[in-house]
């Protein structure tokens, strides 16, 4: 049975391309690739040559059992993405479950990341953080991660489209969050990369008048320190955690609200919901 390569590719500068990325682009039978015409000038700048197949978002589904039929076969696969680690916000997030219960080996090849490099660059701390993908458009996606970001307790990493991102900002601020800490980074590892490191509000300001082109990675800084642990009133918490899930909130949107109309840490507020549910489940 052959094995499934999650090969990370530059993100922008073609030197970031690791040696191993290299070799098993070069040895694998094919290469799925999200945009066959980008990947193949990867190819054609590492002088290799390789059957290429389209995986992308619209037809990832119909590709399955062409994969698995391939593996079974003895065949060994490349996924790709554009640029960067395969999956993260790429298409691959069908295909690689399918592979694993299939029974195949899924190898992944480390490497380039926006993600990542937006993180360690940022000036913020990186030893606990959240990625959040593409901020949705509108509607009430929107609105929930615009909440998940507004109550995260460890750095924060999303990506925005250049015309959408004052849009982002101006909703953060427009919660009272001016002073908190944020980095743009923008065209990572290209000519005119870029990291713009403030406050949200001073990143708005500066994004009003100098709207931002190429890629965009933005890392959000902690909610700023709800009401200290000693003297939160625990019996308000349970007061109003008992009213929101006699009212049919599900746990999590009950710790939520409460966190957001107390000002208490979210993570508080669903322990002492979590001690009530369980105490009356005993």
């Amino acid at each position: 049975m052959g094995t499934l390569f999650l090969v990370s590719t530059p993100i922008g500068n073609l030197e970031d391309i690791t040696r191993r990325a290299e070799r098993v682009l070069g040895e694998v039978d094919r290469v799925l690739a999200e945009d066959t015409r980008r990947t193949g000038m990867l190819l054609k700048h590492l002088g290799i040559r390789r059957p290429l197949v389209s995986v992308h978002e619209h037809n990832e589904a119909s590709r399955v059992d062409s994969v698995l039929g391939w593996l079974e076969a003895g065949e060994d696969l490349a996924l790709v993405s554009d640029a960067g680690t395969p999956l993260l916000s790429d298409p691959g997030g069908r295909l690689v479950p399918a592979v694993v219960e299939a029974g195949h080996r899924v190898e992944p090849v480390p490497g380039p990341s926006a993600v990542l490099a937006a993180l360690v660059g940022s000036g913020l701390p990186a030893d606990r953080f959240t990625f959040l993908g593409f901020a949705p458009r509108k509607g009430p996606e929107r609105a929930d991660f615009v909440r998940t970001l507004l109550d995260a307790e460890d750095t924060t990493i999303l990506y925005e489209s250049p015309e959408r991102l004052t849009a982002l900002l101006e909703t953060l601020c427009a919660e009272g969050q001016e002073d908190r800490p944020v980095c743009v980074a923008r065209e990572l590892t290209k000519v005119h990369e870029t990291f713009r490191r403030g406050t949200l509000g001073e990143a708005l300001a500066y994004y009003r008048e100098n709207p931002p082109l190429g890629e965009v990675t933005v890392v959000v800084g902690a909610a700023p320190s709800r009401a200290g642990g000693g003297d939160v009133d625990r019996q308000a918490v349970q007061a109003l955690a008992r009213s929101l899930l006699e009212q049919g909130e599900s746990p999590s949107r009950a710790a939520r609200e409460v966190s957001k109309r107390l000002g208490v840490a979210k993570n508080m507020a669903y322990e002492v919901i979590q001690g009530m549910t369980q105490g009356e489940t005993a």
